[in-house]
């Protein structure tokens, strides 16, 4: 039998670090695009004050840079180490796309972002630029390729199980990396990236602006921020209603779970505003509805049902029958390869065989499996319900909050009036986490949503796990959480005095362009 225990332990240390890792990318992503804006008008007006604030944001945006990367690193050695058969049954698919990260966006990232500290005298105006949005393109490029890899956890395509190994093997390299669900994860994923970068530097500035201090960076940095923000912010709920399209389409468990919805509703299905999910009763105690709105935005039509829970547990009740046909299908392989017409069952129901797998935390000798073993392991895949309600909703209370936040500060800063409403700058300064609070409730809707499955449909999560002790996972937790939380102490310290240090005033002068004949007649020399 599997010891839950530890899966548990594993599941949540794994959580962990992506929760400190993700403390991290999201603002990397944004401020990388802010930098590249910045300079960008450098370039044209020829304003110093604009490579100040290149500079200055450059150098938040370096220590986090190293923060992620410390963070990020250990996160896939616990794919060996805490996952050891995952990594074994589907690492033919998943290290695809993180070798790629690696090798290709992590080096071409770094590369940039050295170039980026170092080259300020030592390239011209528009190489220093062109360096800037290579640095801002590397760090998408390397969310792409991990969301790639994670959108496949999702949806798994591009792939078919081989008896023959025992792994899930790819087929279609391309299916992979235009997965759907994986591109529509990516999009929605850097946009609210760039929004917690534009809420960064409302904050930053805010508070320079209500000390009176570098009040010319502070303001055009507000003004930045806001228009970038704004477009990020409405970017957030457009490509979110997509990927919540695609989840209805592709994890229908887990968008019935987010809704509270326990029974299958006339077309088109109310939205629950609030709720209080009962669980064990499989029911709501109480609900507030708005009639045809989530029927609108999960299904975009009038005339299509979203499944409730329970029908939901009955088809997974057919799927898990399916799977035990495969499995049988399967043994009969590993005992006899040329058993033509165990190959063709296969063939036809291994897309099941997970669905079987569920049946092993109740019954390790599937051959054995009863009605009732059946029955428990369909209910399995219903999520915690209530988690999952409330994390969603508060991700969309912050998401809209922020879009009016950002649409305030537009109009002002469009006018010129953003240092002359000390409210709003109080507001942005306490606004500061916002952007985080929304996208770590995102992540766990994403990934908790998706239990019981590590791979949706292929592999149970607590069938992915290593065969480690409780003691063994306390000792690599403490040690992991401690050096996290070391980690974040440190940048936050150290950002906290870059911050208070604000932009130097003696900065190197970039170097001329080779256009310019003087500065070729400098180089001939």
């Amino acid at each position: 039998m599997i010891d839950l225990d530890v899966v548990n332990l594993s599941r949540f240390q794994f959580a962990a670090t992506v929760m400190y890792h993700f403390i991290f990318v999201p603002l990397t992503l944004g401020l990388s695009f802010i930098l590249a804006i910045m300079e960008s008008v450098y370039v044209m007006t020829g304003r110093d004050i604009w490579r100040r604030m290149t500079m200055f944001w450059g150098t938040l945006f370096g220590i986090n840079f190293a923060l992620g990367v410390a963070t990020g690193v250990v996160m896939e050695f616990q794919f060996g180490m805490n996952w050891s058969y995952y990594s074994h049954y589907v690492g033919d698919v998943f290290g695809a796309p993180l070798a790629l990260e690696g090798l290709m966006a992590f080096f071409l990232e770094a590369t940039f972002v050295g170039l980026f500290f170092f080259g300020w005298n030592r390239l011209s105006k528009v190489g220093h630029l062109a360096v800037t949005w290579l640095v801002a393109f590397g760090t998408n490029f390397s969310a792409l390729w991990i969301l790639i890899a994670n959108g496949w956890m999702q949806n798994p395509v591009g792939a078919v199980f081989n008896p023959d190994t025992m792994r899930m093997e790819m087929t279609d390299f391309a299916a992979v990396v235009f997965n759907p669900v994986a591109q529509a994860k990516f999009v929605h994923t850097v946009s609210a990236g760039y929004v917690a970068g534009a809420m960064f530097v409302m904050s930053i500035s805010a508070w320079y602006l209500l000390r009176r201090r570098h009040v010319d960076l502070a303001k055009r940095s507000m003004a930045v921020a806001a228009s970038f923000g704004l477009a990020s912010a409405l970017s957030v709920v457009v490509l979110g209603d997509e990927s919540g399209y695609l989840t209805t389409e592709h994890q229908k468990m887990k968008i019935a779970a987010i809704e509270a919805m326990w029974h299958t509703e006339p077309a088109p299905a109310s939205f629950n505003l609030f709720a209080i999910p009962n669980q064990a009763e499989r029911k709501n105690d109480f609900a507030i509805e708005i009639p045809y709105v989530m029927g609108i935005i999960g299904t975009r039509s009038l005339t299509t049902p979203l499944l409730g829970i329970d029908d939901l547990v009955r088809r997974a009740e057919v799927r898990i029958r399916e799977g035990l046909v495969a499995y049988d299908a399967m043994q009969r392989i590993r005992a006899n390869p040329g058993d033509t017409e165990a190959r063709m069952t296969l063939d036809r129901t291994w897309p099941q065989l997970g669905y079987a797998l569920l049946v092993k935390r109740h019954q390790p000798d599937l051959s054995k499996a009863t009605d009732a073993d059946i029955a428990q392991a369909a209910a399995d895949t219903i999520p915690h319900v209530a988690p999952l309600f409330w994390a969603f909703r508060i991700m969309v209370a912050v998401g809209l909050y922020l879009i009016l936040f950002f649409a305030v500060a537009f109009w002002l800063a469009s006018r010129g009036k953003l240092d002359s409403r000390p409210a709003l700058l109080k507001v942005a300064l306490w606004s500061l986490p916002m952007p985080w609070i929304a996208i770590e409730a995102g992540w766990f809707v994403a990934e908790y949503g998706r239990q019981p499955w590590v791979i949706e449909g292929v592999l149970p999560t607590y069938y992915a796990a290593s065969g480690l002790t409780l003691v063994d996972l306390a000792i690599s937790l403490t040690i992991f959480l401690t050096l996290y939380t070391t980690l974040l102490v440190i940048g936050v310290k150290v950002m906290l005095h870059a911050i208070k240090a604000g932009p130097k005033s003696d900065l190197p002068a970039p170097r001329p362009s080779p256009a310019d004949p003087v500065a070729a007649a400098v180089d001939a020399y």
